[in-house]
């Protein structure tokens, strides 16, 4: 539909757009600031008041397994059972009802702020979308359930990832209801969702997904080769987790009961931080930047055992029933990769080794080819790595094609 018609259509959901929108960033900056302020206490104020490092081993066991404990009890019997398993769902999924929402946001700040790497994109997704449906078929009926979704999930990725961009990729990328509708049609509401979110987030709270590396030297014909093996390692760690992710899933399924699965995934991950140290726990973001900065002081080594350590623990996390996603890991993962190879071949610029390290990765988990070459781009933040990045995704693209998606019985691609 086109003409006068549609445009009517199109600004009398604008408002509602702006609405859900902000909405679904409030909800974001509330959970991080709640999980934030947790972790500032688990993490350093309780050590500091009883005289010890936040980072001695025995603490890094405790709290994990704490957490595993407490979000296994929230998944069990705290009303609405923390919604979907987001092991089983697609980070925008159908929505759920909006019953299971605090529960959702329950498990996913214990989660956050006990140190468990994952990321808060999909719990968060879930229980905005589950709001917008709520609210939005009790005022327009149920045929309108696709709007809300749609919009809901636009907001939520746009106030995540402080740009509208990254919704507008992410949805172009979905199926539309009507593959003879014009794409900026279908996106045109989402996307001042994804503007509402992107502003508000932007505003309150400022989030800075770069890391501090020296400018792009310039395009020089090798570059495409490193490009090209550096996107393709990547894709393999990431398609090394995803093929470990259903065999890890079923073990812990044996289990049976959520708080023996997530208490005993939580003592793992604990182990886990103990190997790799507290850098490797957390979602990522701000682990990722202190680990580019302070690469120079880590044996190459010690660079491999965090990044074989992330991986493992995301899966683990992942699979045992946390309340989390897998992005935000995914790219702390792709920038230790990147520190690795340039540790292996030194001439490799340090901005294109840290981009094409985190387009593989999630590339391989999510799928997503424009969201992982936005991703990798927003990470170093040059305009003159945008050729070699767009070049590195075609080889990574043709490696993950076809193959399963870190979703439990899913196949993407």
């Amino acid at each position: 539909m086109s003409g006068p018609g549609w445009s009517r259509r199109m600004l009398a959901i604008t408002p509602a757009a702006i609405v859900v929108g902000v909405g679904c960033s409030l909800l974001l900056l509330v959970v991080s600031w709640l999980s934030e302020t947790l972790r500032h206490g688990l993490w350093e104020s309780l050590p500091r008041a009883w005289g010890f490092d936040g980072s001695t081993w025995w603490w890094i066991m405790l709290v994990l397994t704490a957490t595993g404990l407490a979000v296994g009890l929230v998944v069990a019997y705290v009303p609405g059972h923390a919604g979907p398993d987001p092991a089983t769902e697609e980070l925008i999924g159908p929505p759920h009802p909006a019953s299971t929402v605090p529960s959702v946001l329950l498990a996913a700040t214990l989660a956050l702020a006990g140190g468990v790497s994952l990321g808060p994109e999909n719990p968060i997704t879930a229980a905005n979308v589950a709001l917008a449906c709520a609210l939005g078929v009790a005022w327009r009926g149920r045929d309108s359930t696709p709007v809300w979704v749609g919009l809901a999930g636009a907001g939520t990725i746009g106030a995540m990832f402080g740009s509208p961009v990254a919704a507008a990729l992410v949805l172009s990328e979905l199926p539309g209801t009507d593959p003879r509708e014009p794409l900026w049609d279908r996106l045109f509401a989402p996307l001042i969702a994804a503007c509402a979110g992107s502003i508000t987030t932007l505003a309150l709270a400022q989030p800075v997904f770069s890391v501090d590396v020296p400018p792009y030297p310039g395009f020089r014909p090798v570059d495409i080769v490193s490009a090209g093996v550096i996107a393709v390692i990547a894709g393999l760690v990431g398609i090394a987790m995803v093929e470990v992710f259903p065999k890890m899933y079923g073990l812990f399924r044996r289990l049976r009961h959520p708080v023996a699965a997530l208490t005993c995934g939580g003592l793992v991950l604990g182990g886990l931080g103990v190997i790799g140290g507290q850098i490797t726990l957390f979602k990522g973001l701000s682990e990722m930047k202190e680990l580019v900065a302070g690469a120079a002081g880590y044996p190459t080594v010690n660079l491999v055992v965090i990044l074989l350590v992330k991986s493992v623990a995301v899966v683990v996390a992942a699979s045992c029933g946390f309340r989390g996603g897998r992005i935000f890991p995914a790219i702390f993962i792709g920038a230790a990769v990147g520190l690795v190879a340039v540790r292996l071949v030194p001439g490799v610029p340090l901005g294109l080794a840290i981009g094409c390290g985190v387009l593989g990765v999630v590339l391989a988990i999510t799928h997503q080819g424009w969201l992982s070459l936005l991703l990798a781009a927003t990470v170093v933040m040059d305009a003159r790595l945008l050729l070699p990045l767009c070049i590195a995704v075609l080889p990574a693209w043709l490696l993950i094609r076809g193959r399963p998606g870190m979703v439990i019985g899913k196949m993407t691609g």
